[in-house]
């Protein structure tokens, strides 16, 4: 069987044309090439293109492109019922009588499409009738050349141990989210129960940060390519009776993984509103900015986000008792690392620097690159925003599919580094499950600790004090 190489060797700046449209284009069997780069094609064509004959095998950037944005038009379950028709009807596979030689040329084509389908996107298989298909189309291939048996027998028992991982992996979420509670509930009824803070659970920042980088990459590793893609879906235009996605696989591991990122700023909000002295209060923050410090020179850029931002949240900012008592000129660096202005500047290009690194790493630690989730997100968003789908001719806008599937790839090329750090399962429990004080609960603490400043503050502290703790 052909390897499947790695995603970082998938796009080079070659893979795609940025020159739209010039007049001198070469049309081949409905689609359209400028250079050598597809442009656009219908989507019958397209399907073509996707599947493999004697002399012919898609190339590996093609096969991810389409199979990544051909869910905008058609479920992946209607692209697979095609893609085995056209191998049928091409190969004579359902007829016993036809060429073996012709069947021991394509098989292992067939074979590796499919191998490649499964791999890349397997979450598309928890829907039976792709699984359907799968069986169906390698029941066909199986029968008419013994040979491919094993192959076919570790396709699908790799294919079953993901999903089997993603299922166990989504029921772990649910209990995670079930027995959460809020920190004041909990302080209320059990004070006794929450004396631990972060610093007792884990006193090293660096320990950490690369605890932290743990979770990141586990939460990473879930979520599919086709996730970004199903995210942005709209009704297609040349579809009039059906909105392609009405049945659409909810994204709910990126949704986990934004949910996360939230969880760990109102963590380190938590964290620090909590003790009563200010100098305990400053030496939280100091912590917090050594974890994120060290989470800045791990490339684990979105806890780094996460963390800046808990410490950017009202309630700790305005604790200016407790900033004095802080040296800050390390928080100042970082801040200035993820500033937002001109587009994130200088956070790009220390995404680019770890991106770059990665790519020579000789250890897992320096491969490590966790993008700011959410400006990834994003950008891809208005990537699909910015560009139709489909030109005026109803033809499929492939520069706008190859640019997307570049972003993403390189996503993918980032979740699947294994995390080198040893874990600890003490610091993750911790990290994961203890309760944080909700936004409310936060500025009431935060008044708590230092008295409110004007009568907009004072009046807010009295409402709080009298909806949280029931007295005033």
């Amino acid at each position: 069987m052909p390897q499947t190489p790695p995603f970082s060797a998938m796009f080079d700046s070659s893979g795609y044309n940025r020159n739209l449209y010039q007049s001198a284009e070469d049309s081949c069997g409905g689609l359209y090439y400028h250079d050598n780069n597809l442009l656009s094609g219908s989507l019958e064509a397209l399907i073509q293109h996707l599947v493999p004959n004697v002399d012919y095998y898609p190339d590996r950037t093609y096969i991810f492109t389409f199979l990544l944005s051909s869910r905008l038009f058609m479920h992946p379950y209607e692209l697979m019922g095609k893609v085995c028709h056209l191998c049928v009807e091409h190969q004579r596979l359902s007829d016993p009588d036809g060429d073996k030689n012709q069947m021991r040329k394509i098989a292992p084509k067939i074979l590796q499409l499919l191998t490649e389908w499964t791999e890349t996107f397997p979450y598309d298989f928890r829907d039976e009738r792709m699984m359907r298909n799968l069986k169906d189309l390698a029941h066909r291939i199986t029968s008419g050349e013994e040979t491919y048996r094993k192959n076919v027998q570790q396709m699908m028992q790799c294919l079953i141990r993901k999903l089997a991982a993603l299922s166990q992996y989504e029921e772990v979420l649910a209990k995670i989210s079930s027995t959460s509670t809020d920190r004041l509930t909990v302080l209320k009824t059990k004070p006794q129960s929450i004396q631990r803070d972060i610093i007792t659970v884990c006193s090293d920042p660096y320990t950490l940060a690369q605890q932290l980088t743990h979770v990141e990459l586990e939460r990473l590793n879930y979520i599919g390519p086709e996730d970004f893609v199903q995210a942005f879906v709209q009704k297609d235009p040349l579809d009039n009776d059906k909105n392609c996605f009405s049945e659409r696989k909810k994204t709910r591991n990126l949704e986990a993984y934004v949910e996360w990122f939230n969880r760990l700023s109102y963590l380190v909000a938590t964290e620090i509103c909590m003790p009563v002295k200010k100098k305990h209060r400053a030496r939280m923050i100091e912590y917090f900015i050594d974890v994120a410090r060290e989470c800045f020179n791990i490339g684990n850029f979105n806890s780094l986000m996460a963390i800046i931002s808990g410490m950017n949240m009202s309630p700790v900012s305005r604790l200016k008792k407790t900033w004095v008592k802080v040296k800050t000129a390390k928080f100042d660096i970082l801040e200035h690392q993820m500033d937002p202005s001109s587009n994130f500047y200088n956070y790009r290009t220390a995404l680019r620097g770890a991106a770059q690194r990665s790519l020579t790493a000789h250890s897992s630690r320096e491969k490590i690159v966790i993008p700011f989730f959410s400006l990834l997100i994003k950008d891809i968003y208005f990537l699909n925003e910015g560009c139709a789908n489909r030109l005026p001719n109803g033809h499929v806008n492939f520069e706008k599919f190859w640019e997307l599937a570049k972003q993403v790839s390189e996503f993918m090329t980032w979740k699947q580094v294994e995390c080198p750090f040893e874990r600890d399962r003490k610091i993750l429990q911790y990290l994961l499950t203890v309760p944080v004080f909700s936004e409310d609960a936060l500025y009431l603490a935060s008044y708590e600790s230092e008295g409110p400043e004007n009568h907009i503050e004072k009046d807010r502290w009295k409402s709080l004090r009298s909806s949280l703790l029931g007295r005033v």
